[in-house]
């Protein structure tokens, strides 16, 4: 019984023969490498043999850690490492210039432990850090010009920079679940400017006249609204999704459309 608990925390062992089992033929024709859901511990070192593929996914695992030599991977475009127990990224991941979409979401990143290079990325088009110890995003990420959408839900923010809120081809930006200073305190300052100009009186105290215009200005009002109010919609964030709570067991739900 104690053997099997150890081998448990130690974790599957990826053999470089199982890793060739995994990989797949993406949609637009290059190869990856899926080793999610392995109950993965360690970086396995043999994938390094297997360098040339496009994409490398290896989300829902337990890995803290990634190594420099991630950095072999210069062929890589799409790189899935969300739902892990990684407390810090490699410089190395700044050389993976063909990369267009990296997915760190629910893991334990701080803002200490990301890496300045992460900047040098100007092909990434999507970026999820969701789901993290964030309480700040460097300002260099407004480097990455190329970015259509960032993830950065779930965290300690408190503020984005404007160098990252005016990315130039920005479309989508989830920072849900934030704690962003509390917007009704703005909302409090109005009303007191107005009470200097503005009068309230009682129905009882208006003479038959004034309430008449009152309330047919009031109905008016009324009937505008409804017929220019336009039934809200959720925004939806399709690649930018919470992993534990929506992640689809079919991970092309991850990929750019």
């Amino acid at each position: 019984m104690p053997k099997g608990k150890a081998q448990g925390q130690k974790g599957k062992k990826i053999t470089l023969k199982i890793a060739k089992n995994s990989i797949r033929i993406s949609l637009d024709g290059g190869l990856r490498l899926d080793l999610s859901k392995m109950g993965i511990t360690t970086f396995p070192n043999c994938i390094l043999k297997l360098a040339d593929v496009d994409e490398l996914d290896l989300s829902r695992n337990r890995l803290k850690k990634i190594p420099s030599s991630i950095q072999k991977f210069q062929n890589l475009r799409w790189l899935d490492l969300h739902s892990n127990q990684l407390e810090e990224l490699p410089e190395a991941i700044g050389t993976l210039q063909k990369l267009f979409y990296l997915n760190i979401s629910n893991n334990k990143l701080t803002t200490k432990n990301l890496p300045e290079d992460l900047s040098l990325l100007k092909n990434l088009r999507i970026l999820n850090l969701g789901l993290n110890c964030l309480d700040s995003i460097p300002t260099t990420l407004g480097a990455l010009k190329e970015l259509k959408e960032i993830g950065l839900f779930d965290n300690a923010l408190t503020t984005i920079p404007k160098s990252v809120e005016n990315l130039p081809n920005l479309k989508k930006l989830n920072a849900e679940r934030n704690p962003f200073p509390d917007s009704k305190e703005e909302v409090q300052d109005d009303p007191i400017k107005r009470v200097e100009t503005l009068y309230l009186v009682q129905e009882k105290d208006l003479c038959s006249s004034c309430l008449e215009m009152c309330q047919s200005a009031k109905e008016k009002m009324n009937t505008l609204k409804k017929k220019t109010q336009i039934p809200s919609r959720k925004q939806s964030f399709p690649l930018l999704l919470t992993p534990n709570s929506s992640a689809k067991d079919n991970q092309e739900e991850w990929r750019l459309k």
